[in-house]
């Protein structure tokens, strides 16, 4: 069945839950989510300063993304251009939809450090109770693109991030990628997620975990970022992970492979995760990294021991660094904070390696 913008009138008026409500203005939006449990946002111009606030959807309700959803510049690092909340709820895409972040007009090479004032966090998920976020296409994010918090039983799949726009120096990047801290998933206290058979495309953390419980992140093609994380862990309102996978996904001409980064003098939990079936190609810095001397977000060379990292498992992590200066393993423990490494089927070549804590069978 076709439907015009008008499907919208009735809505209002009480339409079946069969017709969806076509919006094609920023302003209908409201209106919208207040009246309708199948809601379709077309060709939406989100004016400066105003999100898409998709937050109190009703119980059950679907909203689809079709054609080009655009935003109109808010240099403001607080503004958060979508949030989604809800329970059982489904966002979705349509085919050939696009979100575009409009990214060019705020990257600078500095993303959250300074410089341009840009939205920090673009698409913004919280407190979400049993629902599902897919068939997603997003492109040119300003500075982080999915921060996930709260709730529970949440699945994401078949999302497409892009940011490779992003790659090039611009005029005010100082011979740097214009964009910077361009996490594609960022997880944090929340239990039962699964994330998989999705594309990440940018310049930091493919997906950073830094706090929750029961999480499956499976089937990534993670390319051009920091890879799969752990962390930073510490100094944070919640500092405990505990139950997180990493599965049979790829990570390609990426700064990193898998990595574990707790900060200095802070304290926390990090334990049973695993990092299994992992692919790595032309990975720059390091293969696998476990770090516990993050300080003011670079590493210091001095770990400390405030973070326990235990029942860390490596299986069929394999593939090959860029370069011999590049760490196939680098294992930087504080005293006595890590325990319960284990090494099964794993090879990373083509670099040097660095593990001071040897009862794991780390290879060095």
């Amino acid at each position: 069945m076709k439907y015009s913008i008008f499907a919208v009138v009735p809505l209002a008026l009480g339409a079946s839950a069969a017709t969806p409500c076509i919006v094609t203005k920023f302003e209908s939006i409201s209106s919208a989510v207040a009246s309708c449990t199948d809601i379709v946002l077309k060709n939406i111009v989100a004016p400066s300063a105003s999100a898409i606030d998709l937050s109190k959807l009703k119980t059950g309700a679907k909203v689809t993304f079709a054609g080009k959803t655009t935003f109109e510049k808010t240099p403001v690092s607080s503004f958060d251009p979508i949030i989604v909340g809800g329970t059982k709820v489904t966002i979705t895409g349509a085919p050939g939809h696009i979100i575009d972040g409009n990214g060019q007009v705020y990257w600078d090479g500095l993303g959250s450090n300074g410089g341009v004032p840009k939205p920090n966090h673009f698409v913004v998920v919280k407190n979400t109770v049993n629902s599902t976020i897919s068939n997603l296409n997003i492109k040119n994010w300003p500075v982080h693109c999915f921060t996930i918090s709260g709730g529970s039983g949440l699945t994401l799949y078949n999302i497409n991030l892009d940011n490779t726009a992003g790659n090039a120096p611009n005029s005010i990047s100082n011979g740097l990628a214009a964009a910077h801290n361009s996490d594609g998933f960022d997880i944090s206290s929340t239990s039962g997620l699964t994330l998989k058979n999705s594309v990440v495309n940018n310049q930091d953390d493919c997906v950073a975990v830094t706090s929750g419980s029961n999480i499956l992140v499976t089937g990534m093609t993670c390319i051009g970022g920091h890879g799969l994380s752990i962390g930073s862990i510490g100094g944070k309102s919640n500092n405990i992970v505990d139950g997180v996978t990493f599965s049979n996904s790829v990570i390609s001409d990426s700064e990193n492979g898998c990595r574990i980064k707790t900060n200095s003098g802070t304290n926390g939990t990090v334990k049973n995760v695993t990092y299994s079936g992992i692919k790595l190609k032309g990975i720059t810095r390091y293969g696998i990294d476990v770090q516990q001397d993050y300080l003011n977000g670079g590493p210091t060379g001095i770990p400390t021991n405030g973070v326990d990292i235990s029942g860390i498992t490596f299986k069929n992590v394999k593939g090959t660094v860029s370069s011999s200066s590049a760490y196939n393993y680098y294992i930087l423990c504080g005293d006595g904070s890590c325990s319960d490494f284990k090494f099964s089927g794993t090879k990373i070549t083509g670099g040097k390696s660095s593990c001071n804590f040897p009862s794991s069978k780390c290879i060095s």
